[in-house]
């Protein structure tokens, strides 16, 4: 079977370029999605909703990670560290839903119904999903673990997402609160196992050799590579 070859030094500044296009984009969102988040969590006293504006700030600080590991002339040399910082968020995101989601349902908090928490996690659901593929396509050629760990930093805010619709719908329509903490549990529960692969440099996506790229590509075309 052929290989494909590792990226030429034009195609890496080329992929180089497109990640900090995709971080810079990335930034960008979190920031209006987590003023909305925050600024209508304290109005209608959601703590989903405040949680899912804190976890955009987690997302911010991955994302400006990666942005400035590919400010360097090098830059994997700031790697290592790179990955440290997103491990911390995924590990603070996971620890945030857990508390917050504790409280809730031991009642110590009361969310009102919120249409525009309802619109912002519906545009989240639409949006995150493609910045979130972009980036994991182009840093696993590039062979950024650091990107595609913040690829999937974006891709939890979608399953942060769902459950946060999931949760205001339920209390909007139905009155079950106890909704999305339960799935948020579960969230916390990826949150910690996507920190872990990202502290230990994400082993299922290496730097790309002869070999790997070539894995790559069947990855992409055959899914083979659920952690990445």
């Amino acid at each position: 079977m052929a290989t494909a070859a590792a990226p030429s030094a034009a195609r890496r500044a080329e992929l180089g370029r497109r990640i900090r296009w995709l971080v810079a984009a990335t930034i960008t969102y979190n920031v209006i999605e987590a003023v909305v988040a925050l600024a209508e969590g304290a109005r209608v006293s959601s703590t989903a909703l405040i949680g899912f504006g804190l976890d955009s700030v987690i997302e911010i600080s991955s994302a400006a990670a990666v942005a400035w590991q590919f400010a360097a002339a090098d830059p994997e040399v700031r790697e290592k560290t790179a990955l440290r910082i997103i491990a911390f968020s995924f590990f603070g995101l996971a620890a945030y839903v857990s508390f917050d989601s504790v409280r809730t349902l031991l009642g110590t908090t009361e969310p009102q119904p919120s249409t525009v928490g309802i619109a912002l996690a519906t545009a989240s659901l639409v949006i995150m999903p493609i910045l979130s593929l972009a980036q994991r396509r182009t840093g696993r050629e590039l062979g950024s673990l650091s990107a595609v760990a913040d690829s999937k930093q974006t891709l939890l805010c979608t399953y942060l997402s769902a459950v946060l619709l999931a949760g205001l719908l339920a209390n909007s329509l139905l009155g079950w609160s106890w909704a999305d903490p339960v799935a948020a549990l579960f969230i916390a529960a990826i949150a910690v196992r996507e920190g872990i692969d990202a502290w230990r440099g994400d082993p299922c996506c290496p730097a790309p050799t002869a070999s790997t790229t070539a894995t790559a590509t069947r990855d992409d075309a055959g899914d083979e590579c659920d952690c990445c």
